[in-house]
Formats: structure tokens, sequence, C-alpha cells
């Protein structure tokens, strides 16, 4: 299995996320699970990178020309494959991924999750896509989702399609259990 995972290429402020993406990336590395991340060293992707590396795991980066020329690129990964921009970087890390998993970042991550879920939604793939919950750190987004469905802006299978966990355990289980709806518009 190879799981995608989106995060800050900062490590936050709170070094709870730091010590979840060390135990996270250890699990993966563990249960064979493969890595794909966005190929930086930096912050909490370089976190996870390192801690699935150490542990004898496998780790697939995909950076954009203009972020490897920035010297962010992380040089010691499984594979690096630089490719021309973002938008070619996240349909990469999609094709490669057979899930997909946010943990605690900014903008980025965001974007990234959401362009996935909703490819999901149209039924462009069936994968699952989770939130890795550290410290309530989605909660506040949890929130405003359920807003746009009382407001009737997302059905509640759609809604549903994104996976919560706070623990490795919880997450692969979420993961493996996880049963896509149908295409939007059934």
């Amino acid at each position: 299995m190879k799981i995608t995972v989106f995060c800050g290429s900062s490590a936050g402020n709170n070094p709870v996320y730091v010590e979840a993406a060390k135990e996270l990336g250890t699990v993966f590395a563990k249960q064979g699970i493969e890595l794909v991340y966005g190929g930086g060293h930096v912050g909490l992707m370089g976190t996870i990178a390192d801690a699935v590396l150490e542990a004898g795991g496998r780790v697939h980066g995909v950076i954009p020309e203009y972020l490897q020329s920035r010297e962010l690129a992380h040089e010691g990964l499984t594979t690096l494959e630089v490719v021309p921009d973002m938008h070619a970087r996240k349909a990469r890390m999609a094709e490669l991924a057979d899930a997909f998993v946010a943990l605690p970042g900014g903008v980025g991550t965001l974007e990234e999750l959401f362009e996935v879920w909703t490819w999901g939604q149209l039924g462009h793939h069936a994968k699952p896509c989770a939130l890795y919950n550290l410290n309530g750190f989605y909660d506040a987004l949890l929130q405003f989702a359920r807003h746009m469905l009382d407001e009737g802006f997302i059905k509640s299978a759609h809604l549903e399609m994104i996976q919560l966990a706070d623990t490795p355990d919880t997450l692969l289980a979420a993961l493996k259990n996880y049963q896509a709806p149908g295409e939007k518009w059934a």
C-alpha cells in the first residue's frame, strides 16, 4: 500500500505534531506501507519521510523543479521525481496513492486535501481521504464542513468520505475499511 501524505513544510508550534509524524512514519515502515509525499526535507514533510526511512521503509518524493532548485528536496529518499510544476506534482502523487492523509499543515495542505476530496466526490477515484486530527487540529474545518452540509452545499455521503483519526491504528483501520460513496449526481 502507498499512502500519499499532505502536511506542513514547517513543523508548527506544538511539538506534538513532530512526534506524531515520527510515530506515523515508523508505523508505516513497520507495516510495509510506502510513503508518497511532496519530496521536501523541511517541516513535517521531512519529519515523516525521515521516520519512514529510519525504520527501513520506502519513501517516494515528488517535487517541482523550482522547489528542488531552492535546495528543499530531500536527498535521501528511495525515489525522488522532479516534475515541472505543482499541478504535475499533485497529479503524480494522486496517481501513486492508494489513500490520502492530511496531517497538520497550512494552505498548501488544505489545497491538496480539497483537490483529492473533490476528485473522490466526482468519482475520479475511490481512494480514501483522511484527516489525521492531532490535538484537534482539524476540528474547526470539520465544523465548517458540517455547516456546508447544513446549508445544502454538500451531501452527507460526501462529508463522510473524510475519515477521521488521531492515532496510527485508527487511521489505518479507517483507510482499510473505507467504502466510497456513489458519484455526486447519482
